[in-house]
């Protein structure tokens, strides 16, 4: 069976994004599950594609379910649409929207297809990311707050920049404070260095 691989671009930030292997036979509802998982989304909203021309144009509508909007072109439904029906051109293009009150878009384009399935992976499957995904509830845009989210994956705030030197802020205010309760007399001045005569 014939295996397209997509390239998902974050719109806002085209450096950000995920390549996805699908097969021809399978669905574009298994595609939308797919974007979705690949950038750490939820799957809590609706979602359509649109297929599109090499400007990013939107055409035809590929839709979860069936609605009363008003189209020049009955939707796609996406649950009985096969991958294989839909791209016709070698570099077949869609847009991708999901949460209509966010409008989260991401623009997917087909680059490249095997001939056969790889018996060794379960499809579709993201072989490659780039970029850190955005957050879907928050503001991970910043790079400020890239560095926080970074930060806390990686405990770089923890005890073990400790062992590695790095003292904590105010360490010699605490000390002197210390010194002051045990003596219970003032701290030395730094010429006497705590000694007494």
């Amino acid at each position: 069976m014939p295996v397209f691989r997509f390239r998902i671009y974050w719109e806002e930030d085209d450096s950000v994004y995920r390549d996805v292997q699908i097969r021809a036979d399978q669905t574009f509802l298994q595609l939308h599950s797919a974007i979705l998982v690949a950038f750490e989304f939820d799957q809590k909203h609706k979602a359509r594609f649109f297929r599109s021309n090499d400007h990013w144009k939107r055409g035809r509508e590929i839709v979860q379910e069936m609605d009363d909007q008003p189209r020049m072109v009955a939707p796609l439904i996406m649950a009985d649409t096969l991958i294989g029906t839909v791209v016709t051109i070698p570099n077949q293009k869609f847009v991708y929207l999901y949460d209509d009150a966010v409008n989260w878009t991401f623009l997917v384009e087909l680059i490249g297809l095997s001939r056969e399935e790889n018996s060794h992976l379960q499809y579709p499957v993201c072989i490659r990311r780039e970029g850190l995904p955005p957050a879907q509830y928050g503001t991970k845009g910043n790079v400020n707050e890239k560095l926080v989210e970074i930060e806390e994956k990686y405990d770089l705030l923890g005890d073990k920049l400790d062992e590695e030197g790095f003292g904590e802020e105010g360490e010699e205010e605490k000390e002197e404070e210390e010194g002051e309760e045990s003596t219970g007399e003032e701290a030395a001045s730094p010429g006497e260095e705590g000694f007494s005569e």
